[in-house]
């Protein structure tokens, strides 16, 4: 079974984090919500989330993808922290997937892993995003990297995921049972 790491930071982007998690979750991917501190993170709109793990107990070796929520100043704190960072590259040196959505693309673009590729983000994040090019798509997917624009396309890029790690049967499944348009 698939295993994939959805990092949050303080500020996260609540629609982002949860619909991802809950889409992947309906294909039987292992989802480890990992947090960067002890205790519960606080969303952008003040919803409390208790990780499943912390960000140092994450093993790249272990896991098949990992992806970032966006939101502010959740993308901003991810940013700033070594350990996603590092975790990015690692996954990317790997030849593992990377994810991201809104303005969590930034952090793939300050790790260095989307110069020369396409990817998308958040309308006002998208000169940001280290040397890619930017296309307004839902998702946009280059190689081992997925990127997407908003909480109005959280359910798209989940369904993503899910066609790259297990089947896009599977997520055409999910997708006709939760009704997405």
């Amino acid at each position: 079974m698939p295993k994939v790491a959805v990092i949050l930071a303080d500020g996260f982007e609540e629609v982002e984090a949860i619909a991802i998690i809950d889409v992947l979750r309906r294909a039987g991917i292992d989802t480890v919500i990992t947090g960067l501190h002890d205790g519960h993170i606080t969303s952008a709109r003040n919803v409390k989330v208790i990780p499943d793990a912390l960000i140092d107990t994450v093993n790249v070796d272990d896991f098949d993808m990992i992806v970032l929520p966006g939101g502010q100043p959740g993308a901003d704190n991810l940013n700033a922290d070594a350990r996603v960072l590092s975790l990015i590259k690692s996954f990317a040196q790997k030849g593992k997937l990377t994810g991201a959505i809104c303005a969590a693309p930034i952090v793939l673009g300050k790790a260095g892993i989307l110069a020369g590729k396409r990817a998308t983000a958040y309308p006002s994040y998208k000169d940001k995003l280290g040397g890619a090019t930017y296309e307004e798509r839902p998702v946009v997917e280059d190689g081992n990297v997925l990127t997407s624009r908003g909480a109005g396309t959280a359910l798209v890029f989940g369904l993503a995921i899910v066609a790259r790690l297990v089947s896009a049967e599977k997520a055409q499944k999910i997708k006709e049972a939760m009704l997405i348009a």
